[in-house]
């Protein structure tokens, strides 16, 4: 067992814009996290701007190609991305008061996927995962967003985390003070802002907070990991605590 190689922290910006304001706030977060956990946490920032992501049909043709789907798209990278981290943090922003179209289409085959890959069980992968959002109004369904992003982590087995309050109890959010442009929460920041310090000061406790409890968690398993063997219902998690479960999955490419 190699306990010294780091934990993988994916950060994910689920705005289909390329740099915005989603960005830069995850970019604080992912930021305060290897702040956080130093050497033993490597964070790595993906973007879904300019990728495809076709609607999941239900048709679970996953469960008979050992997870793979067969829609032709980009959901294969951040599939396999996902699988093999160890703690994740969303930035999203709110679309309809909720989660971008792009991203939800992602999330939706994401639950066949591996649940075919591994077998029928996402149970219990102790995935640490914080969330972040921001919309152009101050009631634009922030916290709508964050309620649906943590019933995901419930639901893939992961474990929510926020950040400090009282500028964080579900997540972190904040809003553009109904600016449009890419940069608005950056300007407004830069201004002093008083909404924009707060979120600012969520988000950073949060990407610090999630670091932590994936340290945590995986200072937990080591300690226990013959009782998790023993009870059975912890194989995701399990195969993440030795080296080799850290490596990309067989069927990754590139």
């Amino acid at each position: 067992m190699n306990e010294e190689r780091p934990l993988n922290l994916l950060g994910i910006c689920g705005s289909p814009r390329p740099k915005g304001n989603s960005r830069f706030l995850l970019e604080i977060a992912l930021e305060a996290a290897g702040q956080a956990g130093g050497d033993r946490l490597r964070t790595e920032l993906f973007s879904i701007a300019n990728k495809e992501y076709k609607p999941c049909t239900s048709c679970y043709t996953c469960g008979a190609r050992e997870g793979e789907c067969f829609l032709d798209d980009d959901f294969r990278e951040l599939r396999d991305k996902w699988a093999a981290a160890d703690a994740i943090i969303y930035s999203v922003p709110v679309y309809h008061l909720g989660i971008p179209g792009q991203l939800k289409c992602f999330i939706d085959r994401l639950g066949n996927s591996l649940w075919s890959y591994y077998g029928g069980v996402v149970a219990k992968s102790l995935r640490v995962m914080g969330f972040i959002t921001q919309g152009s109004h101050i009631f634009a369904g922030q916290e709508h967003t964050l309620t649906a992003l943590i019933n995901h982590a419930l639901v893939m087995g992961g474990i929510p985390v926020t950040g400090d309050p009282w500028e964080s109890y579900i997540g972190a959010a904040g809003w553009t003070a109904c600016g449009d442009r890419k940069n608005s929460l950056r300007q407004l920041a830069a201004e002093g802002d008083r909404d924009a310090a707060v979120t600012i000061r969520a988000t950073t406790s949060l990407g610090r907070r999630v670091a932590q409890m994936a340290l945590l968690i995986h200072a937990g398993g080591l300690a226990l990991q013959s009782e998790l063997e023993a009870d059975g219902g912890y194989g995701i998690f399990l195969r993440r605590l030795t080296a080799a479960s850290r490596e990309p999955p067989a069927h990754e490419t590139g």
